[in-house]
C-alpha cells in the first residue's frame, strides 16, 4: 500500500484483496469497460500525488522535469507542446520549478521573445529521488499481476492510446476544453 512510504498518510487508503479471480467487475465495466480508465486515472494520479507530496512536487512537475532531462534545453513553447499543456498552466509549473531550483528559464539570445528552459542539477537529483517512490506506486498498483499480464496490459493500453489518436487527440481535446473555458 502507498501508506508504507515515509511521510504518507493512510487516511484515504484501504487495503483490498489482490486476488481478482473471484471478484466481479464494477457495474460500469459490464457495459463500458473503458470508463474504468477514468476511475483508474484518478486513483493513479491521487496515489502518485500522495507519494510525491513529501518532496514538495506533483506529477506534473516530474513530467516537465523528465521531458527536459530527456530532450535537453527546450523553448518554453516546445515544452508546452511536448507536455500538451496550455501555456498558462506551463508558466505556473515552470514558476514552481524555478522557485525550487529544479529548472531555469532564460531569454533566447537569438530571439528575445522566446524563453529557453533547462533542467538543473538539483532537478536531475529530485528525479532520481522520486523515481524510487514512483516505482513503488507503480508496483503497488500492478501488484498481483504476473509479468506477462503487465506486458499485456501495457500493450492493450498502448493500442487503445494509439487507436484513439494518441498525443494528437490529447492535444485536440485540451484545445477544445480551453476554447470552452474562454
Amino acid at each position: 500500500m502507498i501508506g508504507i512510504y515515509e511521510g504518507l498518510t493512510r487516511a484515504n487508503l484501504r487495503r483490498v484483496s489482490k486476488d481478482t479471480r473471484e471478484r466481479t467487475p464494477p457495474g460500469i465495466a459490464k457495459r463500458w469497460p473503458t470508463l474504468l480508465m477514468i476511475k483508474l486515472g484518478r486513483i493513479t494520479l491521487h496515489r502518485f500525488s500522495e507519494a510525491l507530496e513529501p518532496f514538495g512536487i506533483r506529477p506534473r512537475h516530474v513530467a516537465a522535469l523528465i521531458e527536459l532531462r530527456d530532450r535537453g534545453e527546450l523553448t518554453q513553447q516546445s515544452l508546452c507542446g511536448q507536455l500538451h499543456l496550455d501555456p498558462t498552466n506551463l508558466v505556473a509549473i515552470l514558476n514552481e520549478l524555478e522557485q525550487r531550483g529544479y529548472a531555469t528559464r532564460r531569454r533566447d539570445p537569438e530571439d528575445r521573445r522566446r524563453h529557453l528552459v533547462e533542467v538543473s542539477k538539483k532537478g536531475i537529483a529530485v528525479i532520481e529521488k522520486v523515481s524510487e517512490v514512483m516505482d513503488g506506486v507503480e508496483e503497488d498498483l500492478l501488484d498481483g499481476l504476473e509479468p506477462a499480464e503487465r506486458e499485456q496490459l501495457e500493450g492493450l493500453l498502448t493500442s487503445i492510446w494509439e487507436r484513439s489518436g494518441g498525443y494528437e487527440a490529447w492535444s485536440q481535446v485540451a484545445a477544445e476544453a480551453d476554447d470552452k473555458a474562454a
